[in-house]
């Protein structure tokens, strides 16, 4: 596939015409909506008829809520191995908490396409947050753990699930030790029943990494126990924080090649987002707060105020700027997100370093370039991983 930036003057049957495809093709592609408007420095993903060299084979994985659109799901799984429903509590005590809303249609769409569905587990407390209280009492009292696996065992025979996706963020330092064995004890067990354990894995640039994010999180040893790992290489750019890229590709870079020097990279899998954020300037810390959107509406919305995309070379990402007028008050935006580049750019690198696959958080929203850009490059695998 072809990626082509617009300039001035471009129109989807102009490109067309250049490129000798077809402009309902480029529609598709890049989910143009209705009157099929451009605006430069917009990225386009082109379907063209070059043969396709040989291609790796890839593992792939998508996390999801219980909420997602049917049709969102049933677009995004032929290009999955691996579906994330997002999530599944516990308590002190093991017992397993189920999310709110049903999820045996993910489960089933999941198997329908040969995709197999992965309980994701987080330590969430009553507020909603990553509590890491819970983590402690989990991961550090034996009979809990016991509960706890027998219930994603039952979950697993009972349900069809094949794997569980650990995602325990904001571990203390104090139970380091006692995650990576939560980890392999889970590893150890749930194996015989055919599951996978994978582990989500702050991005760490050194073992020595100070914050409450990064000590918790030992790589080598994680990496070790588990089947394989997911490296989280987004949020620079986050709700609270000050307008930046979301996994600028210097910064993503950096967690990779340390990574590499402590676990082998047919156990990596690459974190890459699927959204961006729109924060209103100025930034002010501890008031500002960014909104989330997806990569088609952030583009639209370069579309709706007229302005062109820019792309930054180090981080190899687009964003722009805008502003808004609401009742004689002006207001400067500024938007970074992920286009065809920025996406392949990750692909790339997951590949330049012969890494096991990628998983994004999340597919809530379709963005067809993602996966039409995958399956060009690798062969998505669809095969057990045990």
């Amino acid at each position: 596939m072809l990626i082509y930036t617009v300039k001035a003057g471009d129109t989807v049957d102009t490109i067309a015409t250049s490129y000798n495809i077809s402009a309902s093709s480029i529609i598709y592609n890049n989910q143009l909506p209705w009157p099929y408007r451009l605006t430069i420095g917009q990225s386009l993903l082109l379907s063209t008829d070059s043969a396709s060299a040989a291609k790796r084979s890839f593992y792939t994985g998508g996390y999801a809520y219980p909420f997602i659109s049917e049709w969102v799901l049933n677009e995004t799984l032929p290009y999955l191995s691996y579906l994330y429903i997002f999530s599944y509590g516990f308590t002190t005590e093991g017992e397993l908490l189920p999310p709110l809303l049903d999820d045996t249609f993910m489960i089933t769409a999941a198997k329908n396409h040969g995709t197999s569905p992965i309980l994701t587990l987080t330590p969430f407390g009553p507020d909603g947050q990553f509590n890491n209280y819970l983590i402690s009492q989990i991961v550090n009292n034996l009979d809990a753990r016991r509960v706890l696996k027998d219930n994603l065992a039952e979950e697993i025979i009972n349900r069809g699930f094949e794997g569980v996706d650990i995602d325990f963020e904001f571990i203390l330092a104090s139970d380091r030790d006692a995650f990576v064995d939560f980890v392999a004890y889970m590893q150890q067990s749930l194996s015989p029943l055919g599951a996978t354990v994978s582990v989500a894995l702050a991005p760490k640039t050194s073992d020595t990494q100070v914050g409450l994010l990064y000590e918790g999180k030992d790589y080598a040893r994680l990496g070790a126990v588990a089947d394989y790992v997911l490296l989280m290489t987004y949020e620079w750019g986050y709700t609270y924080g000050p307008p930046l890229p979301v996994a600028p590709l210097n910064k993503v870079r950096e967690v990779v090649e340390y990574a590499l020097t402590v676990i082998p990279a047919d156990k990596i899998h690459l974190g890459i987002p699927n959204y961006g954020y729109d924060w209103t300037l100025p930034y002010i810390r501890g008031q500002s707060q960014a909104v989330t959107l997806g990569n088609v509406e952030a583009t639209q919305l370069a579309i709706s105020y007229g302005v062109p995309i820019q792309y930054d070379d180090v981080a190899l990402s687009p964003f722009f700027r805008y502003n808004t007028d609401t009742n004689g008050v002006t207001a400067e935006h500024e938007v970074w997100f992920e286009d065809a580049r920025s996406i392949n750019e990750k692909l790339a690198l997951a590949e330049e370093y012969n890494l096991r696959g990628f998983s994004c958080w999340q597919i809530m929203e379709l963005f067809r370039p993602l996966w039409l850009l995958s399956a060009d490059r690798f062969s998505i695998n669809k095969t057990p991983f045990i």
